[in-house]
């Protein structure tokens, strides 16, 4: 089983919930965990939860990173925190993958700047696993880089399509380039420039995907630059959210749609399923040398054990090396 090295200061609910889901991860999983902090206040924090750390290694870290520190602090100011020793000591192998809840600017730079790109690629994405019909889509970029060159875009489509087949089990993925029409003209130059790219390159492109379209599942992989990317997640998650309380409140209006709303419950669950962002784990930043993955800041314990999971299946899938090949092929052409 591969070891996953896991930041025990990242998120907003850390390090209990790091704490709970590195231990539902090693319980129900199997997996092997190096759990990165200050290790006097992982021992207390473990104590006080009534978490075992039977089997768990401990590196100690000094310091923590938080989301209001500059990114860039990982390089000096935090270079002590657990962020920035987590991320080195995947650089030097003492891991397979790397996950936290933490800053994601401060994530994306640490990445570069350890662990390093993959050879060829021009800048890591962030790339989001979203519920939509009959199952969910990559959206990539979903925030790491705001303004985005066409061959970047390209890269984006190509390791998109290598990790749905890979680690999401998908065949053929279907690649689309988010725009504001259908039609091969439309949208600005990068955005007709990326498409003629993404004609070229080695996946099974779609053409342009409208934003209304992305929900019904029109793409497998939503490609997009990162500022965009954002705004359609979101939207996405306030629009779900929205809707789902809407249904909880009409539920509840009366004691004729309580029952209805008893009749209907394996249906509800299985829906609250489908939108819960917690089932698919976290965010794998598309482009780096070693699967580093960015969970939700405000996982719980759940969400930790599933990015754990997540981050094994990544390694595992062998996805990093043949991302490699093809984007060294699409380079050779």
């Amino acid at each position: 089983m591969s070891k996953v090295i896991v930041d025990g200061f990242g998120g907003d609910n850390a390090p209990a919930e790091v704490l709970k889901g590195c231990r539902m991860a090693m319980d129900e999983l199997g997996a092997s965990i190096l759990l990165v902090g200050d290790e006097g206040k992982l021992r207390a924090a473990a104590q006080e939860t009534g978490v075992s750390l039977e089997g768990m290694e401990l590196l100690h870290a000094p310091d923590v990173l938080t989301m209001e520190d500059d990114p860039t602090d990982i390089r000096r100011a935090k270079r002590e925190s657990s962020m920035a020793v987590g991320l080195r000591a995947l650089a030097e192998g003492k891991g397979d993958a790397f996950v936290s809840g933490g800053n994601t600017g401060a994530l994306a730079v640490g990445a570069t700047l350890y662990v390093k790109r993959m050879a060829g690629v021009k800048r890591a994405a962030l790339a989001t696993a979203v519920p939509c019909d009959g199952g969910c889509y990559l959206l990539l970029d979903a925030g790491a880089n705001a303004e985005c060159r066409p061959e970047m875009l390209a890269q984006f489509g190509v390791m998109g399509s290598v990790y749905m087949e890979r680690v999401m089990g998908i065949q053929k993925p279907r690649v689309g380039l988010v725009n504001v029409g259908a039609e091969e003209h439309k949208g600005g130059e990068t955005q007709r420039a990326a498409y003629q790219l993404l004609k070229e390159a080695p996946v099974h492109f779609v053409g342009n995907v409208e934003a209304r379209d992305i929900p019904a599942g029109a793409a497998d992989v939503c490609v997009c630059d990162g500022f965009t990317g954002n705004v359609v997640l979101k939207l996405t998650e306030g629009l779900a959210q929205s809707l789902m309380g809407k249904v909880k409140g009409l539920f509840l209006a009366s004691p004729v749609t309580k029952l209805a709303a008893l009749a209907l419950r394996g249906g509800i669950r299985e829906l609250k399923t489908q939108m819960d962002y917690s089932e698919y784990g976290g965010a794998p930043l598309m482009g780096i040398a070693r699967p580093v993955i960015k969970a939700h800041g405000s996982s719980n314990a759940k969400a930790f054990k599933n990015a754990i999971r997540q981050a094994v299946t990544f390694v595992e899938s062998g996805a990093n090396g043949e991302m490699e090949r093809q984007l060294a092929q699409t380079a050779a052409e």
